[in-house]
């Protein structure tokens, strides 16, 4: 038989080319490369190429091959992967240590995050790669495990700066992590007619001209098409009645090699079938199970057939098909009875392995089966303890498929949901909730069912029907003993309120539900519903409580994503920020990426209004990373109005101004006025940026007026400064002050320090006449504003200005001196020039300040540099941000020449003294 390494590679020198190039260039910096294809058409080839280049490169090569059979079996393709590195894994942190040995089944520690697996695995690989450049080879890459499919994706969207590159094969039609992942993507068609004739003129010499060309066309430039198609040519051709009518072309090639089995004895077809539906390659373990299977013993002998007839190769130790088209060819070749038995007699031989024992088990059945389902549900925390949530999913669907009782069904399906929307699969929680919702649920399921379709955003925010729906089955809820469930449901309906205007009926209904529940005390669930839905009213009672908890004592990472998102609804800005910030610490050291992407995004503003304007864009573009890296949505609403608010006061304008014209598109329709009103505060601020204060003013104005969208409750507050700053500059002070009247009253009620913070710039700056402004200026200024720097800069900005417009220059140049400072070190570039000209006006010459060069550095520049100014090494950076050591190094020797810098030791200075997160 021709070699199918060799002959997969006519007509392939470009593709073959493009992969040299990589495995070279590999040595110095890292990258991907997929191939993707129908079966047969030469990716495995052209893998097989890449792993002798990369050989005779002197690369350390790593191997994985999904196999259709292990596709639901947790990091079986990464175990595959590291085997060769896993003597290293000693030298790993402990924390990444112990998850990938869990992951592996090699310990017993609690269940791993599935961004920690991959940390480990990526530090794994390029410490590998420090002693010589790593090339991985992936193919099969739609039938890996999705945990392993995951982890590749990490893997190779943080290997740039790293002696690390991976070659990948996917086949045509299928989707996964690694196809999203940046690497470029090369399409292979079939061979040119004269690349094919010159393979057939190997494969088919012995034939006819006539029959060498009827291959050609038949074959369609399919390598293994005119490989195996002679093959078939020989087996099917009878010399009395001329040529074969029919050929197993491209679409029937699985077919074609099964079609080898018939002529094989019947031991070595039971081998052969075993082999195939075992996701091990493990002999011992299969021939056990074949001698089961065949009701006799079987030795290694069965495999002499197989192997001469070039479907398998055998070593000491293990079975591997010579093309994953070999093991697909012989399962269709089955019958389902034959498959059935199969799985049985590997279910059988696994006893101590008792979720592959129950995976074969239910692949050995059709018919619903209670016993089965049962181990089903109870082995699905094998895999999750783990860190192979999808593992578990199917698990769970699988025994759901084999219950006979409705509820039962049900429950299982509400529980696969669940742990679904645990990983950020919305797509699969959307069908296995419509499938629960067909069942007889009991009423606690049924309000799990409910919950599960409101995180989903189910129905329309802002319904107050749904939401008075929501409180009456909490109210339910808690009477039959789930106080958790009952206070997620009224959470859920909170953020209705939150997202759209429900009326006051429906937030009084949340808040009185609520504070019907006994013992929610300071629950985080609770305090979070309160203050999302009634952030005005309930603003005292929800701050009493947050001052009693101390977030350094709080060890949920939930609970205090929660703690923050009461804090920021009610305008506690440093408390959210504390609460916020210590979640963000433990979900890095955990490795919980896909909370810690909405906990990234939920500090923006806050961090904004605190004047810690580079850690807000780091928060942003660290979330927009992360959400690529979970799977959630990367550009959606909330993401696009972030973003949009940081650039319009970081001075980006044109693209804040574009992305708010996307928020307002999509939230428009909706009428999602949290939103539309923060597109208003971008513009607003674009406006104030660009000179034109009376625009600003307009945009600012609509977020106080109850019959625009833009009106929130809560969001307004942080458009009160900026109003006044351009009611000022527009010379519409009167009108403001009857905009912001209304405010005074919430204020002497409501201990929010935004708000507070915010009207007594406001009082001051729109000051009616002078004996009036100067007290106002002082007793702003009196405040303790050292956590609000930014608000500080714009109130002596402020102050300075109206002192030298009052010819008091001297007493004006100290107070614009110190927000002038303020203002170049947090990056609030346009009013900084405005101090600046105020301190010209003032008769002085400002001296050149500033951080040259800071302005130039990426969000993610930005925070390695600040993360290596407080003293932390390449290796506990990237720990902290998920990269590689490397590649923290690499980055700090971009940004070293942008901060016109030569050592890390200069960082601390260059940035202002940045302090540990």
């Amino acid at each position: 038989m021709p070699n199918s390494g060799r002959d997969g590679l006519f007509g392939r020198d470009d593709e073959l080319r493009l992969i040299t190039e990589l495995i070279e260039g590999g040595a110095e910096s890292g990258g991907g490369l997929l191939l993707r294809g129908d079966a047969g058409i030469g990716k495995s080839s052209l893998l097989i190429a890449a792993v002798t280049v990369s050989t005779s490169m002197g690369r350390e090569v790593l191997r994985t091959t999904g196999v259709e059979a292990e596709a639901e079996l947790p990091f079986a393709g990464l175990h595959q992967l590291l085997r060769p590195l896993m003597a290293a894994v000693d030298h790993l942190p402990i924390t990444q240590r112990r998850a990938l040995l869990t992951a592996f089944g090699a310990d017993d520690g609690p269940p791993p995050e599935p961004f920690m697996i991959a940390l480990a695995a990526l530090n794994l690989i390029t410490e590998a790669a420090g002693r010589r450049p790593v090339v991985i080879v992936a193919d099969d890459v739609h039938w890996l495990d999705r945990s392993t499919h995951e982890v590749l994706a990490f893997v190779i969207r943080r290997i740039s700066a790293d002696p690390v590159v991976l070659v990948g094969a996917i086949r045509t039609g299928h989707d996964g992590p690694l196809l999203h992942a940046g690497a470029p993507l090369i399409e292979l068609s079939g061979l040119p007619d004269a690349a094919a004739r010159q393979l057939v003129a190997v494969t088919a010499a012995d034939l006819p001209p006539a029959g060498r060309e009827r291959i050609v066309r038949e074959g369609l430039g399919n390598p293994l098409a005119l490989v195996e198609l002679p093959i078939a040519w020989r087996a099917i051709a009878d010399p009395s009645t001329g040529p074969p009518r029919h050929l197993p072309l491209t679409a029937r090639l699985e077919r074609a090699f099964g079609g080898r089995l018939a002529a094989l004895p019947r031991l070595t077809r039971d081998a052969l079938l075993v082999a195939a539906v075992d996701q091990s390659e493990d002999l011992a373990e299969i021939l056990a199970a074949t001698s089961l299977l065949a009701g006799a013993e079987v030795t290694t002998h069965a495999w002499t057939p197989a192997v001469e007839a070039g479907l398998v190769r055998l070593d000491e130790s293990r079975v591997t098909f010579r093309h994953p088209l070999v093991r697909s060819g012989i399962v269709q070749a089955e019958t389902l009875p034959r498959r059935q038995a199969a799985n049985a007699a590997l279910a059988a031989v696994l006893d101590g392995e008792p979720y592959r024992r129950s995976w074969h088990r239910a692949q050995s059945i059709v018919g619903p089966d209670d016993e089965v389902a049962d181990d089903l549900e109870a082995t699905h925390r094998i895999p999750l303890s783990r860190g192979a949530v999808a593992a578990a999913i199917w698990s769970l669907q699988r025994s759901a498929q084999l219950t006979t009782d409705e509820a039962t069904r049900g429950h299982r399906l509400l529980l696969a949901a669940e742990h679904a929307f645990g990983a950020g699969r919305a797509d699969l929680v959307e069908r296995l909730v419509a499938e629960a919702g067909g069942c007889a649920l009991s009423a606690l399921d049924r309000a799990r069912l409910e919950w599960l379709r409101e995180i989903l955003n189910d129905g329309v925010p802002g319904d107050a029907r749904r939401i008075l729906e929501l409180c009456d089955l909490a109210r339910r809820c808690e009477r039959t003993g789930d106080r958790e469930l009952a206070l997620k449901l009224l959470h859920g309906a909170a953020l209705r309120a939150w997202w759209a205007p429900a009326g006051r009926a429906a937030q009084d209904a949340v808040v009185a539900t609520a504070n019907g529940l006994p013992g929610v005390g300071d629950n985080p669930w609770y305090l979070a519903a309160i203050a999302v839905a009634h952030p005005t009213q309930e603003g005292p009672a929800a701050a009493a409580a947050l001052a009693r908890v101390v977030p350094d004592e709080v060890t949920d990472p939930y609970a205090l994503f929660l703690y923050g998102m009461a804090a920021h609804a009610i305008g506690h800005s440093e408390s959210a920020v504390a609460f916020l910030g210590r979640a963000e610490r433990r979900l890095r050291d955990s490795g919980r990426l896909g909370l810690l992407s909405q906990v990234l995004t939920m500090q923006v503003m806050d961090r904004m209004e605190l004047g810690d304007w580079e850690q807000a864009r780091t928060a942003v573009e660290e979330a927009r990373h992360l959400a690529a890296d979970t799977g959630q949505a990367i550009w959606d609403t909330g993401s696009l109005v972030n973003n949009a608010m940081v650039l319009s006061l970081s001075g980006d304008l044109d693209q804040a101004r574009s992305m708010a014209d996307r928020v307002e598109q999509a939230a428009g329709s909706r009428r999602l006025n949290n939103l539309l009103a923060c597109a208003r505060l971008a513009r607003g601020f674009c406006d104030l940026r660009s000179g034109r204060p009376a625009d600003a003013y307009g945009h600012f104005r609509r977020m106080f007026d109850p019959a625009e969208p833009a009106f929130h409750e809560s969001e307004r507050i942080h458009a009160v400064a900026p109003l006044a700053e351009a009611a000022r500059g527009a010379g519409l002070e009167e009108e403001a002050r009857l905009v912001l009247a209304g405010f005074e009253g919430v204020a002497r009620h409501v201990p929010v320090p935004a708000l507070h913070i915010h009207l007594e710039y406001a009082r001051a700056v729109l000051a009616p006449d002078e004996d009036a402004a100067e007290p106002l200026f002082k007793a702003a200024l009196s405040r303790d504003l050292t956590g609000w720097p930014w608000h500080r800069a714009r109130l002596e900005l402020a102050y300075g200005s109206w002192l030298r417009r009052r010819r008091r220059t001297t007493a004006s140049r100290s107070p614009l001196r110190t927000a002038r400072a303020v203002f170049e070190r947090i990056g609030a570039t346009s009013w900084a020039d405005q101090a600046a000209s105020e301190l010209r006006a003032a008769g002085e010459r400002p001296a050149v300040t500033g951080q040259p060069g800071r302005d130039l550095l990426t969000a993610q520049e930005l925070q390695v540099a600040r993360l290596a100014a407080a003293g932390l090494s390449n290796r506990e950076i990237g720990q902290q941000l998920y990269l590689s050591p490397r590649t923290v190094g690499s980055i700090l020797y971009r940004l070293f020449p942008k901060l016109g810098i030569s050592s890390r030791t200069q960082l601390a200075t260059r940035l202002g003294a940045a302090t540990p997160r």
